[in-house]
């Protein structure tokens, strides 16, 4: 059994994914925002490659049901309801309702599990659930990848930091590299430095320091509630759902 970080989907082939249980971080903020949304009584939240796929699929479904979320660059797309801030993942705003999400980084990396055993969805909102499951997963013999959305196809020390959380957390705190990659072992080496403290982890990496100056450091603190949302999404056929146990 072995537990493989990736820092970005970029060059991730099926066979990097096929049989495994594949979990998909996006800290800031596309996981989070899902989590969030589906804790507060979303249905589902479909996932669209870009825009005018997001309008496209909007236009199969009752859009009196449904939201159109997004961003590009941090900022929410023009004509969408949401943007992809945890904050607006409101009871009283996505309850009841479904999303249709594209993000610039999150949607992608889901995008790119096809083949997957399992594809969990994890955040600092739910990362305890989330290692649990991964644990789980250890147990029967089965691999892990964590996929980090990276930032812009490259490497994002926010989701990375995230990633070596979920490895300690699956591991109940063994220090033991065995079954790790090199990226595993790095992730595991920031939350060395950081400890507990993801919420400076979050705010030192580059996308944390992007979204203060755009004007949403709150969302920050949001990523950095650990545990807030305990449940555990899992993603298929472009869908984020709860298993049945916890709709």
């Amino acid at each position: 059994m072995s537990i493989h970080v990736a820092f970005t989907p970029l060059g991730l082939v099926p066979a990097d994914v096929a049989g495994r249980t594949v979990v998909v971080v996006d800290v800031l903020r596309a996981t989070t925002s899902m989590v969030t949304a589906l804790y507060h009584r979303a249905r589902a939240v479909i996932v669209a490659a870009d825009s005018d796929d997001a309008t496209r699929l909007a236009q199969a479904l009752d859009r009196r049901e449904l939201l159109l979320a997004g961003e590009r660059h941090c900022v929410k797309i023009p004509g969408f309801d949401l943007g992809n801030s945890p904050l607006e993942m409101t009871a009283e705003r996505v309850g009841g309702k479904s999303l249709v999400m594209t993000t610039t980084n999150g949607t992608r990396a889901l995008l790119a599990t096809t083949g997957a055993h399992e594809v969990l969805v994890a955040a600092g909102v739910n990362l305890s659930a989330v290692g649990i499951r991964i644990a789980d997963a250890l147990a029967t013999g089965r691999d892990v990848v964590i996929l980090c959305a990276g930032r812009e196809n490259g490497f994002g020390m926010d989701d990375a930091y995230l990633a070596g959380r979920l490895v300690v957390a699956s591991m109940g705190g063994r220090r033991s590299r065995k079954g790790l990659n090199d990226s595993a072992i790095v992730s595991v080496d920031l939350v060395r430095r950081y400890g507990d403290r993801i919420d400076r982890a979050l705010a030192l990496s580059m996308a944390g320091r992007e979204l203060v100056r755009l004007g949403f450091g709150q969302d920050l603190a949001a990523a950095a509630a650990v545990d807030s949302c305990p449940i555990v999404p899992t993603y298929q056929d472009r869908r984020v759902t709860l298993p049945v146990e916890h709709a």
